[in-house]
């Protein structure tokens, strides 16, 4: 068995470049580790958490439309935490609110129905999309954390270099693939976080879009019901 090869193989592993690194790079390693971690944390949870939203909302639309009573559809409906029935909660209680006076400014009351159920979007949007900055910042830092780590790496071994007076690839070497290691973690830190943002932005841009045209469309059949309205 060649004792070369077996020394090289350990010195390039994983565990041994984490274990042959400085302690500044070893910190850096394991704040991109459990950035990556956390990253695929988020990504997990939120991708079933807008699969579902959608498929529940979808849902939830259907029924909408199909409902001849609002009033009883919305007591139905009461306890629901999905983002379609908040806004069409929204709605309907602006709707009691501007409605329940003798006198019906009609104007009035579509402007703040509009207004009312806008907002109640934006809140809903704002929070499905919570987590997506973690995504965001661990995707555009991670690299550089990454990079700290191999400048620090290849300091250290000028430094051994300078101490052993020595320039050979046997000093040299391991710091710098410690060094490089840290940044491949970086990279394997960013590169999902920046793919799951971008395709979880546009998943909930897809959301708020479902959610506009239900509040729109909902926002037609109360102005129709107040032209009604004597």
């Amino acid at each position: 068995m060649n004792p070369v090869f077996n020394m090289e193989s350990a010195t390039l592993s994983p565990v041994a470049l984490f274990l042959q690194a400085d302690w500044v790079v070893k910190l850096v390693m394991l704040g991109l580790v459990l950035a990556s971690i956390w990253t695929w944390a988020i990504i997990l949870s939120f991708s079933a958490r807008v699969r579902r939203t959608r498929k529940e909302m979808a849902k939830f639309e259907r029924e909408f439309w199909k409902t001849d009573d609002i009033d009883a559809f919305h007591r139905a409906k009461a306890d629901s935490d999905l983002p379609s029935a908040r806004v069409f909660a929204a709605g309907v209680q602006e709707w009691r609110r501007s409605t329940a006076g003798k006198s019906i400014d009609r104007d009035g009351t579509r402007e703040r129905l509009a207004t009312s159920m806008g907002a109640a979007v934006a809140l809903e949007v704002e929070t499905l999309s919570d987590r997506l900055n973690i995504l965001a910042t661990v995707g555009s830092v991670a690299p550089f954390v990454g990079l700290f780590g191999t400048v620090w790496g290849i300091m250290r071994s000028f430094t051994s270099i300078a101490q052993a007076q020595n320039s050979s690839l046997a000093v040299v070497a391991p710091g710098i693939a410690e060094a490089l290691f840290a940044t491949a973690i970086g990279l394997f830190a960013a590169i999902p976080a920046v793919i799951a943002y971008n395709r979880f932005s546009h998943g909930v841009n897809k959301v708020e879009a479902g959610l506009n045209r239900f509040a729109d469309g909902f926002h037609t059949t109360l102005s129709r019901q107040l032209d009604d309205e004597r």
